[in-house]
C-alpha cells in the first residue's frame, strides 16, 4: 500500500497481515505475538484445511483482544443461517467464502449493524473481476483467494495456490474497497505480491505451517519478509 507523509512525499504502508485457518487459543497467541492484525477461523468448508467445530471457534474468539479482527469463515449461504453463526461465535467480521444471492448482503447488514462484512472472490478469469466490480459496493472489504467455485467438490480457499495478480491489481485499483490478497503466500513470494497489487491487507493459511501447525519460525520469516518489501 501506499501513503503520504506530512511532506506530502508518497511512502510504503506495510499491509495488514491475516493468519488464517487458526485451530486453538495457543495458536491465536502465537499469531497475535508475531504481529497478526486479524485471525481467521474457519467453520464447516466443503473442502480445504483448518475447519473447527463451532464451540471451538466461539472459546478461541473469545480470548482474542481488541484491536485484533477475528474472521468467521462461512460456507453458509442463507441469511438466516450466517446470522445464526455470528450471534453464536461472536466474530468481528464475516469471511463470506461463496458467491451469495442478491439481497443477502443487505439482510446481514440490517441484522448484524457493527459486524464486518469481506466477501471472497476466488480469481480465476474476466467473470471473477466483473463479480469483485458488482459486490464490492455491498461489503466492507473483498478477499481475492485462488479457490475454484465449479471444481467437483466446491474449493473455497486454503488451496495453497496463487492466481493471476494482473486481475487482483484490476480489482484493486476499480474496486474503491479495501482489498485482502491470499492464495499461495509465503515468504519467497510476499514482496513480489505486495508490489504487484499494493493490497490493504495479507491472508494466508497453509504459507506459515509445517504439518498443519502453525510454524513460528515460517511465521516470523514471512512478517520479517513483509516488513522488508
Amino acid at each position: 500500500m501506499t501513503g503520504a507523509s506530512r511532506d506530502g512525499a508518497p511512502r510504503i504502508v506495510s499491509p495488514r497481515v491475516k493468519i488464517c485457518c487458526i485451530g486453538s487459543i495457543t495458536e491465536a497467541a502465537l499469531a497475535i505475538a508475531h504481529g497478526a492484525s486479524a485471525l481467521g477461523l474457519v467453520s464447516h468448508m466443503p473442502s480445504g484445511p483448518g475447519v473447527v467445530d463451532e464451540v471451538r471457534i466461539a472459546e478461541i474468539i473469545a480470548t482474542v483482544p481488541p484491536p485484533i479482527a477475528t474472521f468467521l469463515l462461512t460456507s453458509a449461504t442463507d441469511a438466516a443461517a450466517i446470522i445464526a453463526q455470528q450471534c453464536h461465535m461472536r466474530p468481528t467480521t464475516l469471511q463470506l467464502v461463496d458467491h451469495l444471492r442478491v439481497g443477502v448482503h443487505r439482510a446481514l447488514r440490517d441484522a448484524l449493524p457493527g459486524i464486518t462484512l469481506v466477501q471472497v472472490v476466488h480469481v480465476e478469469d474476466e467473470e471473477s473481476v466483473d463479480y469483485a466490480l458488482a459486490v464490492a459496493p455491498n461489503v466492507d472489504a473483498l478477499l481475492l483467494d485462488s479457490g475454484r467455485l465449479n471444481a467437483p467438490v466446491k474449493e473455497l480457499g486454503g488451496t495453497g495456490r496463487t492466481h493471476d495478480w494482473s486481475l487482483s491489481r484490476r480489482i484493486r485499483d476499480h474496486a474503491g474497497t479495501p482489498i485482502f490478497l491470499a492464495g499461495g503466500l509465503r515468504a519467497e513470494n510476499v514482496a513480489e505480491a505486495i508490489r504487484t497489487v499494493e493490497p490493504f491487507g495479507l491472508d494466508l493459511c497453509t504459507g506459515v505451517r509445517t504439518n498443519g501447525s502453525l510454524d513460528a519460525r515460517r511465521l516470523e520469516e514471512f512478517m520479517n519478509a513483509v516488513r522488508e518489501a
